[in-house]
């Protein structure tokens, strides 16, 4: 697929088919959110990959009614900021290095056939402490976001509105 052709057609999936992610397709994706820059290279992320149904199931519970898509998807990927690896004198650039590994992760999956959908954790604390406490997160690693993903059950390549709007950009 081209990228642009990726990026254009990414679109937010919640409802999918009754089919695992193959490993080998996880680990693709993985690779894509491993792929992105980070600050001084620190690679400052850590990530989850949750098939286990029930704990799925309680993932989406812990992070609110938005994530309930997270109960019929056959994978979740938990992005976590790993505050070991930050980089001290501005330890909170960890929050766009895990926006760049899923932003990543999400078009790696469009490109393999994986539906997603990207939920917010961080910076609701009371997601961040639930997600943590569900999966005996050591208090170094912050949840940040969670991937829901499996292969899509409608069409992964339907109409997609364009997004290009001039008055949101200031030429000079």
């Amino acid at each position: 697929m081209q990228t642009l052709d990726c990026i254009m057609g990414r679109q937010s999936i919640r409802r999918f088919r009754d089919r695992p992610v193959e490993r080998e397709v996880l680990d693709r994706i993985l690779e894509a959110g491993m792929a992105g820059p980070s600050c001084i290279n620190a690679r400052d992320w850590y990530f989850v990959a949750v098939t286990d149904h029930e704990v799925l199931v309680r993932m989406a519970d812990a992070n609110g009614v938005p994530a309930r898509c997270l109960k019929h998807a056959p994978l979740g990927i938990l992005v976590c900021g790993d505050l070991e690896r930050a980089f001290p004198p501005a330890r909170d650039y960890w929050v766009i290095d895990c926006s760049i590994a899923c932003q990543n992760m999400v078009l790696a999956a469009r490109d393999l056939g994986v539906g997603s959908v990207w939920l917010g954790t961080w910076p609701q604390m009371e997601r961040v402490k639930a997600q943590r406490d569900l999966l005996h997160l050591p208090s170094h690693l912050v949840p940040h976001s969670i991937l829901a993903m499996g292969y899509p059950a409608g069409d992964l390549d339907r109409e997609r509105p364009q997004d290009f709007e001039e008055d949101k950009v200031l030429f000079v």
